[in-house]
Formats: C-alpha cells, sequence, structure tokens
C-alpha cells in the first residue's frame, strides 16, 4: 500500500502523535483558500507529494521564509516531473503538495 506522506501524518495525529501544523493542496486553485489556515509561522516547508523517496534532492521540498515564497514554491512543483532514484527515468509527476509549518 503507498500512502502520501500527508496521509501518513493524519494517521499519527488521529493516534495522539505530536504533528506539525500542515495542509494539502491537490488543486493549484486552493492555494489562496487553504494557506489562510497555516498559522503566521517564520518558515514553512513546501513538499511534493509523490510516492517515492528522495523528493529533497530532486527539488521537491523547498523551505519558505513568507506565504508568498510558499505560494511561489507550490506553483513550480505543481505539475514537475521529480526524477529520484526510486522513480527511475521516467520521474512521477507532482499532482499535489504539502505544506507543514516549521520553526
Amino acid at each position: 500500500m503507498n500512502i502520501h506522506e500527508h496521509q501518513a501524518k493524519e494517521l499519527l495525529r488521529d493516534f495522539g502523535a505530536p504533528i506539525s501544523n500542515g495542509i494539502v493542496i491537490i488543486q493549484l486553485k486552493d492555494v489562496e483558500k487553504k494557506i489562510n489556515l497555516l498559522n503566521n509561522h517564520t518558515k514553512y516547508v513546501v513538499k511534493a507529494q509523490i510516492h517515492a523517496g528522495g523528493r529533497g534532492k530532486a527539488g521537491g521540498v523547498k523551505i519558505g521564509k513568507n506565504l508568498e515564497e510558499v505560494k511561489k514554491y507550490v506553483k513550480e512543483m505543481f505539475g514537475k516531473v521529480l526524477v529520484t532514484h526510486q522513480t527511475g527515468p521516467e520521474g512521477k509527476e507532482v499532482k499535489r503538495v504539502y505544506i507543514e509549518e516549521s520553526s
């Protein structure tokens, strides 16, 4: 069974594990609406959600210092094909992005 990071974190949260607040963007048009659900932090982590490891090295994990930067990263990631050691040369298209508050 394959689950995305945001799905795994939701399961952990349901069982009482301390998990950082985050939102999932499944459609690019949802960024403006959902981003307001995040608290005002100094950093946010924007993570491409594909079923493969090595997302960070492939450009699928970015640190945003403000919400405008986060929006920019989300727009850049959506539809991008990430090629990692687990995807093979064909890569996987990013169809959802997870934005997580960071300290």
